[in-house]
């Protein structure tokens, strides 16, 4: 794939998330694609994909994903983002709590032909759960 073949991918998948839209963001992979990711686990296949993004869009009804900055390797891409929103839904088994939530992330791709063929998402799952209220943290404190 060309550079630019790799960020047409891309901007499907920007809007898409623009859309909310799971289904338009689980066609950006191929048939036997794989995702790794904290909430979701090893999800195979755009039905799990689609599944997934469906739970995040239910609980974060106006979740934003921008992207800040794009590294492109050959088939390869590493893509770190902000994902914002508003925790109004029903969350991997917690309730609405009306939080904010911002996350940095970092998204590793490799694709073929076109789609994703694998995804590795890194984020800060635990301060997630700290920015919805799951789970409480102390300051630092002098560190």
């Amino acid at each position: 794939m060309t550079r630019d073949d790799i960020l047409s991918v891309l901007e499907r998948q920007s809007a898409a998330w623009a859309a909310r839209d799971p289904a338009a963001l689980a066609s950006t992979y191929a048939p036997h694609a794989t995702v790794t990711s904290p909430t979701g686990g090893v999800l195979e296949g755009p039905e799990e994909i689609e599944r997934i993004y469906r739970k995040w869009f239910q609980a974060f009804p106006d979740l934003r994903f921008h992207a800040e900055d794009v590294l492109i390797d050959g088939d390869r891409v590493v893509q770190i983002a902000r994902v914002s929103g508003t925790h109004a839904g029903e969350f991997f088994g917690v309730a609405a709590t009306g939080r904010k939530v911002d996350v940095v992330c970092a998204i590793l791709l490799t694709l073929s032909d076109g789609r994703i063929t694998h995804e590795r998402r890194i984020l800060d799952f635990t301060g997630v759960l700290v920015q919805v209220g799951v789970l409480k943290a102390k300051p630092a404190g002098g560190l």
